[in-house]
């Protein structure tokens, strides 16, 4: 009961910050637009009021900054959430989300597109299918090879993640190298700028199906995280938690790949964060981690559209980011990982 007496002020400060972060986002890029007009203008699809302002800045407000802002917190949410939930399965404190090879397969597959002359939603068709198949196929090894071992699964995941960066790298040796090749590499390096509010549509249902099916089950995973013995001696259906925890976690990395392209560090480094704040109860560890997640990648990316003139890859400026931090945590994984 004092846990949870603890932990509600944790969440709702994590709530507040997110919120504020949120409307604070909207403020920043090369057009300036004050907070009135931008709480006005959000209001307004709602109450109808008469506008006052330029219709180019409610386009700005409303088609330009509220996707990538929502996409931000959503898929920083989503990747987070997924790490910490692999983390806990897999009780390996260096799992990400793109263990099992969803970012290989979903690069691949963006590439292949890209290559055929596709439109954005076919890249992103492209991503998200062959980023489900890449998991499937490391699933299907680890079922065949290690009757469903987590080792195996972990091992599949690397094979089918080296198999899909061979096909990547020939489909890059394809590609033209004045348009194709260039637009392979800058959509490998991650970006939110090319998001729309379809795309929040999008993914918002399949993000919120897998958040609600890791809470329903989330006191089998936490008896998962104890080891698979201890789980089963509690009546714990260990193959049924694997794969609602593999599925979900699939789900919500593959449909962020495969709108804002390979964004890595954000599922490895934020549930570590949360861990040392609410402690490595699943339940709390997930809420907390989706919070610091959202706002942590809405930060970076604040950080790309606040430099005048230039669009920082957003999966570069994470990778710079989350290499100190991970090593500032290093010290916690060698006191030891729970």
């Amino acid at each position: 009961m004092t846990r949870n007496r603890h932990f509600a002020p944790k969440l709702i400060a994590m709530l507040a910050v997110t919120i504020v972060a949120f409307f604070v986002s909207f403020l920043i890029g090369r057009f300036d637009i004050s907070v009135r007009e931008v709480f006005d203008i959000l209001v307004s699809r709602v109450s109808g009021a008469v506008p006052y302002w330029e219709a180019t800045i409610e386009r700005v407000v409303l088609q330009v900054r509220l996707p990538r802002i929502a996409l931000a917190i959503l898929v920083g949410g989503a990747l987070s959430v997924s790490g910490a939930s692999y983390q806990t399965l897999f009780k390996n404190p260096m799992v990400s989300p793109d263990i099992l090879g969803v970012s290989a397969g979903a690069g691949f597959g963006a590439s292949l597109a890209m290559l055929a002359g596709g439109g954005w939603w076919q890249i992103q068709s492209f991503a998200f299918v062959f980023g489900l198949l890449a998991v499937i196929a490391a699933y299907l090894i680890a079922y065949a090879f290690g009757k469903n071992s987590i080792t195996i699964l972990i091992l599949g995941g690397v094979v089918v993640s080296s198999m899909f960066q061979a096909l990547l790298n020939i489909v890059k040796t394809l590609a033209d190298t004045d348009n194709t090749l260039p637009a392979i590499t800058f959509w490998l390096m991650g970006g939110l700028g090319k998001g729309t509010n379809r795309d929040v549509l999008t993914i918002l249902p399949a993000i919120g199906i897998s958040l609600l099916a890791l809470f329903l089950f989330r006191n089998q995973i936490n008896a998962l995280a104890a080891g698979e013995d201890e789980a089963k001696t509690m009546g714990v259906n260990v193959p049924l938690i694997k794969i609602v925890v593999v599925g979900a976690s699939t789900l919500m990395t593959v449909c962020s790949v495969s709108i804002c392209g390979i964004i890595g560090w954000v599922g490895m480094i934020v549930p570590h964060i949360a861990r040392m704040i609410v402690g490595a109860d699943y339940s709390k560890l997930a809420a907390c981690s989706f919070f610091i997640g959202g706002v942590f990648l809405l930060c970076i990316d604040n950080v790309i559209r606040g430099v005048v003139g230039v669009e920082l890859p957003l999966g570069v400026l994470t990778s710079l980011v989350g290499t100190p931090v991970f090593v500032m945590l290093l010290s916690r994984v060698k006191r030891g990982w729970s």
